[in-house]
């Protein structure tokens, strides 16, 4: 049920949520709605996110069109909003979807959408590893981002998470994923480090900065209570889903023409060349960087306990209850040979 107190937060206001239909959005919706915002989720396709209507109370959470390509789309889907979430992100480009376009132009256009309507309480997601400078587009795109939005938001809050995992996640399922269908799980990038954060605490970490217990103009950088290796996370994957796979890590010269190969029959094949298979030039580029909280983040108070998050769950406590469908005999393996031992 949802609290008195949390309903307070938001009190009936509007929020708008633009990229609310992902993975990470159907979090923050539930946050925010549990807050008692009315939750208004700016997405492009919005007859497929029906779903979320079931996280908040009837006629709570509602899902209109608007894309970050079409600056009149996000007028209106701002239009009464009293804060606004920026989730809107892409990992590959692909079509009409480069990150110049949704990660730069989409941040600077929703930022002065927003900045038109009256609305400072602006939240933008980014993502550790933004950096005018990185060799990488996605690095780059993400940091023109940031600064589009504090260009025209200076109250904006910006947090940058390493990667995100939960249920639905496309880091611990994908290597499980591969691990039920080949023999061999190839990496670029063993020895890179993570610091994985639950998709939970980062809509948390969205809900405490829209309900204003942020500062503004800050940049916080989210991590989880684990720093692991890319090789780490991969052999636990794989423990967790007990499958025995060799885990072959390449260099990063050969996930470079791995990534040439892989990228030019996706194209040939007009994108039916499986998802699971794809990798990039611009991912290898972004593997040869570590993904941790910084130093210094940590020094200035720009992290998780900073904004009231003192215990992060970890990977321990979440990754098994959606990877143990990917074991043989799924959840029940275990029960099952304990009743065969009694």
């Amino acid at each position: 049920m949802i609290g008195d107190n949390n309903q307070s937060i938001g009190a009936g206001r509007v929020v708008t949520v633009f990229g609310g239909s992902g993975f990470v959005g159907r979090h923050v919706v539930r946050a925010l709605a549990r807050d008692g915002w009315r939750v208004r989720v700016a997405c492009r396709r919005p007859d497929l996110a029906f779903y979320l209507q079931p996280l908040g109370r009837v006629g709570q959470v509602m899902a209109v069109q608007a894309n970050v390509r079409h600056p009149e789309s996000i007028a209106a889907a701002l239009r009464g909003a009293s804060a606004a979430v920026n989730l809107v992100g892409i990992l590959a480009e692909t079509g009409a979807q480069k990150f110049a376009t949704v990660q730069a132009g989409g941040a600077r256009a929703i930022a002065e959408a927003a900045k038109a309507a009256g609305i400072d309480n602006v939240v933008h997601i980014s993502a550790i590893g933004a950096d005018p400078q990185s060799r990488a587009a996605y690095g780059r795109s993400k940091a023109e981002g940031e600064a589009a939005m504090l260009a025209e938001i200076p109250s904006a809050v910006i947090l940058r998470p390493s990667v995100i995992f939960g249920p639905e996640d496309d880091f611990f399922n994908r290597f499980a994923t591969m691990a039920r269908y080949f023999p061999v799980v190839p990496i670029v990038g063993a020895d890179t480090k993570f610091q994985p954060v639950y998709v939970g605490d980062v809509a948390e970490a969205v809900a405490i900065a829209i309900a204003g217990r942020a500062k503004p103009g800050t940049v916080y950088e989210l991590g989880g209570p684990e720093v692991k290796s890319f090789a780490e996370i991969v052999d636990y994957a794989l423990n967790v889903a007990q499958r025995r796979r060799q885990v072959l890590k390449l260099s990063f010269g050969v996930g470079k023409l791995m990534a040439v190969f892989t990228q030019m029959l996706t194209k040939i094949s007009i994108g039916l060349f499986p998802k699971l298979l794809r990798m990039t030039r611009d991912q290898v580029e972004l593997l040869k960087h570590d993904n941790v909280v910084s130093d210094a983040a940590k020094a200035d108070g720009r992290t998780l306990r900073e904004l009231g998050i003192i215990d992060p769950q970890s990977i321990e406590a979440i990754v098994p209850t959606y990877l143990y469908r990917f074991r043989k005999v799924g959840q029940y393996q275990t029960q099952r040979m304990d009743e065969r031992l009694s």
